[in-house]
């Protein structure tokens, strides 16, 4: 019985050879932002209000004139083939019946028209620049076409972090497996018997402008040739391409929230990408406030990185949050059991956040402000 994240987080980790797992659950170098995510969630509280009518308390918002069933969604999670075949699909589909976005990744293992078309809910477009531009170019065109709502351009990327179980295990791309991990893969026959069926996964989205489609070289450019140059001007590049909501993912200094908002976007993503990038970077949560006072009510501001449970999704809200993203949570239900994992996991943030916020005596997420306790840790205060 799964009561819980972390009981598909257990099973994940069983049913997934050990470079897969460390591959979804590691984060760069000691590994301590990882740490500070967590450990910066759970030091938070909430007062609950008593007597309040939660009766129909409804857990549902509007975001860029869309519904969605609760205040969370699916963050892009790249090359999450790895842990089950045709993983991207699976978990849009999932999203899209439980009525939450899906935020498909630059480095998705499917046809970006393909998850497109496997899910009615909301779905939003994550964007990695690479110095051939042409590439985000013809990715943007594309997503337009297909019908994805909004662009979201992850800016703290322009070099991969140091994820040092990747590389003591030997997993880089292009994949060519030693003994130890072959022997690891002998050990987890399921998820053997699936990727053997299904090949070996390829970044099927980044097609750089020369025409070369092989995994190796569409590899190099994920990994190597980021574009560093990329500036604040370059949005209007972006906006010339795409006349939707347009966020940007991966801040968390208050200074960089002003600029996004003097350059005109419309939406952040407050994240340090799950601890996998700078080890040194304060923890999300505690870099939201002060781009909520930055921001206050301009545009919505959402936030990703350590969120395990319901009760953390009304954290976040409380501190101002209209949103929250999740990607192990989700990693983890693809693995145990794919698209009916997914919903699972789903479920579950659900119930814990609309059990939460009854018995806090808030009857819409927007009223969860009221609900502030002590111990809230503050970057910048």
């Amino acid at each position: 019985m799964k009561l819980n994240i972390d009981d598909y987080r257990q099973a994940a980790q069983r049913f997934l050879p050990r470079f897969v797992y460390d591959y979804v659950a590691g984060a760069a170098e000691d590994e301590l932002c990882l740490q500070r995510n967590r450990r910066d969630l759970e030091a938070i509280t909430l007062l609950p209000r008593s007597l309040r009518d939660t009766a129909a308390a409804s857990t549902a918002v509007q975001v860029f004139g869309r519904a969605w069933s609760a205040p969370f969604g699916v963050a892009p999670v790249g090359l999450i083939d790895v842990v089950r075949p045709r993983g991207d699909i699976l978990a849009a589909r999932a999203a899209g019946r439980a009525g939450l976005p899906y935020v498909l990744s630059t480095a998705s293992n499917s046809r970006l028209e393909d998850v497109r078309q496997a899910t009615d809910g909301p779905c939003w477009m994550q964007l990695y620049v690479m110095q051939d531009r042409g590439m985000a170019d013809s990715i943007l065109d594309r997503a337009r076409e297909a019908g994805f709502e909004a662009l979201v351009l992850t800016v703290d990327v322009p070099v991969g972090g140091y994820r040092e179980k990747d590389v003591r295990h030997g997993f880089k791309l292009p994949f060519r497996p030693g003994p130890r991990l072959l022997l690891d893969m002998a050990l987890h026959p399921g998820w053997l018997r699936r990727q053997a069926l299904a090949g070996a996964p390829q970044f099927v989205n980044l097609a750089p402008t020369s025409g070369a489609t092989s995994a190796q070289a569409q590899a190099a450019l994920l990994s190597r040739t980021m574009d560093r140059s990329l500036i604040w001007e370059d949005l209007t590049w972006l906006r010339s391409k795409w006349d939707g909501p347009l966020l940007i993912k991966g801040l968390l200094h208050p200074q960089d929230a002003r600029q996004a908002l003097q350059h005109g976007v419309d939406g952040l993503i407050v994240s340090n990408h799950g601890g996998r990038q700078l080890d040194v970077a304060p923890s999300a949560i505690s870099a939201l406030p002060a781009i909520m006072d930055v921001v206050r009510d301009r545009v919505p501001v959402f936030i990703d990185s350590g969120f395990r449970r319901g009760a953390d999704v009304a954290k976040a809200l409380a501190w101002g949050a209209q949103g929250v993203f999740l990607g192990r949570p989700v990693a983890y239900g693809l693995a145990q059991g794919g698209e009916q994992g997914v919903a699972s996991v789903l479920d579950i943030v659900a119930q814990e956040l609309l059990r939460t916020m009854t018995l806090l005596g808030a009857s819409r997420p927007d009223e969860l402000d009221q609900c502030l306790g002590e111990g809230v840790p503050v970057q910048g205060r």
